[in-house]
């Protein structure tokens, strides 16, 4: 960890916490997901760059050490896409791998399908590519207490997030979302009343790491996430007239990813359809893995990553 550098860099007027090791033309770009900040990505980092590659992750805008923007409220997954190419550009990439997520995935596979020539390839965790819009998560499937349900109430996760404070709400997530069942709450419950504050932290994720979760968020709090990550704007169609992804790709899941329960959600993906948007998808799962299966099994998760890389870097050249 002591080896990964820390800068800043603007893209689009905003400056974006980068973090980064390792050298070379090879580049591998880390897009993270909700509760997660860039240090989310650190087993991953480390292990990409002692194979020899440049490994790249930064917190989006509005996250962590990352500036906000002036108007979260009008945030899309355009804003993402923006982001990932602004960061290329800024540093001088031409093209790279890009491994998301849960919803680091939408932007992977977005700046794939609108910018090929700047993706080596995609490996995403957790969320396959779905392409944000009206009918990207069937809630009316779903229970009224549906966790996306709720926290797409503008004002609803804020006052819910706002009773704890920082520490408590991303131990309260990373607990909850590791488990194999979707969050449902009832009628006069709220999501993080599901928590039991016996309940310890997941054994993969330390007090040490929680730490550093917190401390990254009290800078930037919840809004921007809120607004864009916790499908406010899934539901906004961002007009991409050919959205398929031909660069090849890797989707990682585990056999207890609670979102292999949304409504229709394993079907699509093992049955190949997910294949109509990405006809070069390698599809993997691991038994024990639970929705943060890059931290709960890192050593697996890097592997398969690492031999993705190697594979498609070797065919590149």
């Amino acid at each position: 960890m002591e080896n990964i550098e820390h800068k800043h860099v603007e893209v689009k007027g905003l400056k974006l916490h980068v973090a980064e090791i390792g050298c070379g033309p090879k580049v591998v770009v880390f897009l993270h997901g909700f509760p997660e900040i860039w240090y989310t990505w650190r087993h991953q980092m480390i292990a990409v760059a002692n194979k020899g590659y440049r490994a790249i992750a930064f917190d989006f805008r509005g996250y962590g050490l990352s500036d906000q923007p002036l108007e979260p409220e009008k945030a899309t997954f355009q804003d993402l896409i923006d982001d990932v190419v602004g960061l290329l550009d800024s540093l001088a990439i031409n093209k790279a791998f890009l491994v998301g997520k849960d919803f680091g995935a939408f932007p992977a596979y977005l700046v794939a399908a609108v910018h090929p020539e700047r993706v080596s390839g995609v490996v995403t965790l957790g969320i396959p590519y779905i392409l944000p819009g009206t009918n990207s998560i069937q809630n009316h499937l779903l229970p009224e207490g549906f966790y996306v349900a709720r926290w797409q109430i503008p004002g609803r996760a804020e006052a819910d997030f706002g009773r704890f404070d920082v520490k408590s709400v991303v131990r309260n997530i990373y607990t909850l979302f590791s488990r194999s069942e979707i969050p449902v709450a009832n009628e006069n419950q709220e999501i993080m009343d599901l928590f039991d504050p016996s309940t310890p932290l997941p054994s993969w994720f330390s007090e040490e790491d929680l730490s550093v979760y917190a401390s990254l968020y009290e800078k930037s709090g919840f809004r921007y996430a809120l607004q864009l990550i916790l499908c406010r704007s899934l539901s906004v169609d961002i007009g991409i007239s050919d959205p398929k992804v031909n660069a090849p790709a890797l989707l990682i899941m585990g056999e207890k990813d609670y979102c292999l329960k949304f409504p229709g959600m394993e079907d699509y993906i093992r049955s190949g359809t997910v294949k109509q948007l990405v006809p070069d998808l390698d599809i993997i799962f691991l038994e024990e893995g639970c929705h943060f299966v890059h931290e709960q099994l890192p050593h697996l998760a890097n592997q398969l990553i690492i031999t993705f890389l190697d594979k498609h870097s070797t065919a590149a050249s």
